[in-house]
């Protein structure tokens, strides 16, 4: 029924976006600092939090790459800010309620958070190398609705620099037509650092895809996904999916917290079957 990849939303000064040297440092001081307290807060996974943190650095050099508009620097400090405000969430280990366990160890988790709502976690281990899925979810993100039934459409509206893209999204209507089609405009923001992914996105407006005929635009974030290595199998890998979304219009909510874990489920079902199709040969 929704995207399954996922969505830094914050009001930055005239005077910030026209000193770029400026926003740079911020951007990376602040990606940093947060990073540190997760470290401190949650020594479990510091590992892979030590891994973000440590080229988080380089944010200023590689938005010199390339000039950027004032319009994709925002799109940019949303995507770092998604991720940010993700990882804290799934920092704080306080608080998570299970919602459904199923028979081969995947579990979806839920807590709520004052500013944002229920939010959902995924927790999986996937039979296949990061490479696999990392290139399944961001590589070839335009072909999640041919493998995962939940899904219409994704389509990349908007590409800036290497780690940010602007997506349109089109879920498909589940059976029975519980919930209407929904579809969402986001921004993505994906980053790479050794054994670790990130992959963080939110909801955000872009001028060339207003609301749609026969759709609710719905909105979702912070969303993400963090890929690592199964400890002691690097042939396999841990999938967490934090899934935070407003649906809209009128839904009870016992109905939408059904659908959303269920949809959780289903996806790492299918992204099994689509990595083993893809692994024997096929499309």
């Amino acid at each position: 029924m929704l995207p399954a990849t996922s969505k830094l939303c914050a009001a930055i000064s005239y005077r910030h976006l026209r000193n770029m040297t400026g926003l740079r440092r911020q951007a990376a001081v602040t990606l940093s600092q947060e990073l540190s307290k997760l470290a401190c807060r949650n020594p479990g996974p510091g590992a892979w939090i030590n891994q973000v943190r440590r080229r988080s650095s380089l944010l200023s050099s590689r938005l010199e790459e390339k000039p950027f508009s004032e319009m994709e620097m925002s799109y940019i400090k949303q995507g770092e800010e998604a991720l940010q405000k993700s990882l804290s969430i799934l920092g704080d280990q306080e608080g998570w309620k299970t919602e459904t366990v199923v028979g081969n160890g995947d579990k979806v988790l839920s807590k709520v958070l004052p500013d944002v709502g229920k939010v959902f976690r995924l927790e999986v281990v996937v039979d296949q190398p990061l490479d696999a899925v990392y290139g399944e979810l961001v590589d070839n993100m335009e072909q999640m609705g041919d493998w995962n039934p939940n899904v219409e459409e994704v389509k990349i509206l908007q590409k800036i620099g290497k780690d940010t893209v602007i997506t349109h999204e089109k879920a498909a209507a589940p059976p029975g037509n519980i919930v209407g089609p929904r579809d969402f405009v986001s921004v993505r923001c994906s980053k790479r650092r050794g054994s670790t992914c990130v992959l963080a996105g939110m909801a955000t407006t872009y001028g060339a895809m207003p609301e749609q005929d026969g759709f609710v635009r719905a909105e979702n974030g912070p969303t993400c996904m963090i890929l690592r290595p199964l400890a002691g199998s690097p042939s396999q890998t841990r999938l967490t999916w934090l899934l935070s979304i407003d649906l809209k219009g009128w839904l009870p909510k016992t109905i939408i917290n059904q659908v959303l874990s269920q949809t959780q489920v289903d996806f790492a079902n299918h992204l099994r079957q689509r990595l083993a199709r893809v692994g024997a040969g096929g499309c």
